[in-house]
């Protein structure tokens, strides 16, 4: 067998050798940049103060509860004092087994470097099996500060089940409906919530006036680098002793009032304390409802990230914190919605079935995604995973139960809303796996690009040419189509590929790798910049000229190594953290570093080698062995930066082919185009200059 693999490696032929020559993955530079990134200290008091500030996140929508909770339970009134105790013995119960025990003593455990949702416990899941769909991670990827991934042994249970999800495409597909359906009621709770807390607090100016629902469960949302430790104690010591003197005190008061369970909240008051009451009470209204719509900003961020939401506009709201974002698009959508579903419901009580709906679903999601997560990121015996799910299940599975039988008075609410964001979200999704697979598939190898020259004409022109592709490797089928048109290059060509990983954050000192394709004269890179599903596109960030000087920066870094060849060569843009004038300092100061004896001569229309010239290794060998100077390689760059910057995007026409079916004609011919309309272009988020733009259109039939 041996044998055969050797054979059919000589038999691709030294036009495949070339191109692995030319195009080799940046494991060498991946390398060089690890252990760079060391988290910077919170103080004690920030850290205390941004602990308190996440509570109203994490446990708003659970601390207005006993607003509405004994209404929604009983609707029709109290028939028998001892149902009240029943019921307050259900609400300490789940409060103690579902919140306390399984959300603040495990799940809050299962964030990812303190981002939280549906979407975090997916990006773990991601890290620890190959279940993504859009498989565009290098094992390079793995060696950043955030990644934090760990092996297995061969034979254990993780390592079977990691074999098990990996096994076949289905189960990675369901694996990620469960988190869209999971996320997708979370929207709903964003939308419901508001209604339902702003409602219940304001019916104390009347005190006769009965309130909404049935929601004993907080989600976790964004935690956005909060201590876990920390909210637990909080949660402990506070919200939950809180939460068990409200609902107490509202079933002392409804034992010997059984006409008043409507207002049995703020009955429950003394006179002396009520209007301070009611304005808290209110304030955590707002609260809450503020917190679920963050949330929701968050999950959607989460969700456009790792390509399953319409590319919208993100703002970020504060220059210290990641997780602080506001997403205009949405609030308007959140807005219409909640405006929508206060007008159309004429009883009120029908909101509360919508709201328990919604949060139930998210619920039973949450149970079955801790599932793969204690089995693959904790490696936990299998009997306590079995332990979590029965106790878990045991609470949630008969309010389950109980929701669907509401479903025909309110509890279709969120299934609608649900099922649109659904929708949208999984054809968006499905468009963007389809169009990667198809760049991946029709992408164009270096050396045939290289080899075009001659025979096409090829010329090289003044500026720098920056090729937008999802490609880590290979030449994109826009560019190709491109040069084949109008055989002209840039005199410097910059693929750059943006990719997004599922992680929270990629440090600024690890974003950028860059590595030079081939000799010196071709004057060809290429640049990754990683991103995580935390960060963002500022609107001051000059994307441009990000680029530019991570292009420059690795010109000065590369003069500064030795022993190299130049087909081989490859080194990161931030190892050593230094700007380009510190490294101009260094190199004018007694203790500059021997530099590269490899001619660094201007580009010119016939840079590009000959085919003659593109057998066997002897391209490796670069022809030009004359001192050259960096600076003359950098002022070539300016001087190309200052004839004209041009940013080549791909304006992609997707199409369903003739034979699909119908559903996935209206999916992608419709669903999917208008998306794409109505999304923000790549050339906004990374506000690139409209003057420089050039799109490449082309058709893509999947």
């Amino acid at each position: 067998m041996a044998s055969v693999s050797e054979n059919e490696e000589t038999n691709k032929g030294s036009m495949w050798e070339l191109d692995q020559s030319l195009d080799q993955p940046m494991d060498e530079e991946a390398g060089r940049i690890r252990n760079m990134y060391k988290e910077k200290k919170s103080s004690v008091i920030l850290v205390t103060r941004l602990a308190f500030q996440s509570l109203g996140i994490v446990f708003g929508d659970l601390g207005t509860s006993p607003l509405y909770v004994f209404y929604n339970t009983f609707p029709h009134g109290i028939d028998d004092p001892e149902d009240v105790i029943g019921a307050l013995s259900l609400i300490i119960y789940t409060l103690t087994l579902i919140p306390l025990l399984k959300y603040v003593l495990i799940v809050l455990r299962a964030n990812d470097n303190g981002q939280g949702g549906t979407f975090a416990l997916y990006s773990l899941l991601c890290r620890h099996a190959k279940v993504h769909t859009i498989p565009n991670q290098h094992r390079t990827d793995e060696q950043l500060t955030t990644y934090s991934r760990h092996t297995f042994e061969e034979n254990s249970l993780a390592a079977k089940v990691k074999r098990w999800l990996e096994s076949h495409r289905y189960k990675k597909n369901a694996l990620l409906i469960l988190v869209l359906v999971g996320t997708c009621m979370a929207i709903g709770d964003g939308i419901l919530t508001p209604v339902i807390s702003v409602l219940s607090a304001s019916g104390g100016i009347k005190v006769n006036h009965p309130k909404l629902s049935n929601g004993t469960e907080a989600l976790f949302a964004d935690l956005s680098h909060f201590p876990v430790l920390a909210i637990q104690i909080a949660f402990t010591t506070i919200v939950f002793p809180c939460l068990l003197l409200a609902y107490i005190g509202q079933a002392a008061y409804l034992v010997g009032n059984r006409d008043h369970v409507s207002d049995a909240f703020y009955r429950a008051i003394p006179d002396s304390i009520y209007w301070p009451m009611f304005i808290v009470a209110t304030a955590a209204a707002i609260i809450a409802s503020q917190a679920t719509i963050s949330a929701t900003f968050s999950i959607i961020k989460q969700a456009l990230a790792l390509g399953c939401f319409p590319k919208v506009k993100v703002v970020h709201t504060s220059k210290k914190f990641l997780g602080h974002i506001y997403i205009p698009d949405i609030n308007w959508v959140l807005m219409i919605a909640c405006i929508a579903v206060t007008v159309g419901f004429k009883n009120q009580s029908q909101i509360g079935n919508a709201y328990g709906t919604a949060v139930v679903i998210v619920m039973v999601v949450t149970t079955f995604l801790m599932i793969p997560i204690m089995l693959l990121v904790w490696r936990s015996h299998w009997l306590l995973v079995c332990i979590f799910t029965a106790l878990s299940l045991l609470v949630e599975l008969p309010y389950l139960s109980a929701v669907l039988f509401k479903i025909g008075q309110g509890g279709w609410v969120p299934l609608v809303i649900a099922a649109t964001f659904l929708i949208i979200m999984y054809v968006w999704h499905y468009g963007t796996v389809k169009q990667y697979e198809f760049e991946t598939h029709s992408k164009v190898s270096m050396a045939w690009i290289l080899g075009l020259g001659p025979s096409l004409s090829l010329v090289r022109v003044p500026g720098i040419g920056f090729v937008y592709t999802e490609l880590a490797r290979g030449v994109p089928r826009i560019f190709s189509h491109f040069i084949t048109n109008l055989p002209a290059i840039h005199s410097v060509v910059v693929f750059v590929c943006i990719k997004y990983l599922p992680v929270y954050t990629v440090p600024t000192e690890e974003r950028f790798l860059v590595k030079r394709i081939g000799l010196k004269n071709f004057r060809m890179f290429r640049c990754v910049a990683r991103y995580g599903y935390k960060d963002l596109h500022k609107k001051d960030d000059d994307f441009e000229k990000m680029l530019f000087d991570s292009l420059s920066l690795f010109v000065r870094l590369e003069s500064m190594m030795e022993g190299y060849t130049d087909s081989e060569y490859s080194l990161p843009t931030q190892q050593t953290g230094m700007s380009l004038t510190d490294l101009t300092t260094m190199e004018n100061s007694n203790e500059r570093p021997l530099s590269s004896n490899v001619d660094i001569s201007y580009a010119s229309s016939y840079d590009l080698i000959h085919p003659a010239q593109s057998q066997g290794s002897s391209l490796l060998r670069s022809s030009d062995q004359t001192n050259g100077a960096t600076d003359d390689e950098l002022a070539f760059l300016n001087k190309c930066k200052e004839a004209g910057v041009v940013h080549i995007l791909g304006n992609t026409i997707v199409r369903a082919r003739r034979e699909s079916t119908l559903i996935k004609r209206i999916a992608i011919d419709y669903i999917y185009a208008l998306l794409r309309k109505i999304c923000r272009d790549d050339s906004v988020i990374f506000n690139l200059p409209h003057e420089s733009l050039l799109n490449v259109g082309h058709i893509v039939y999947i």
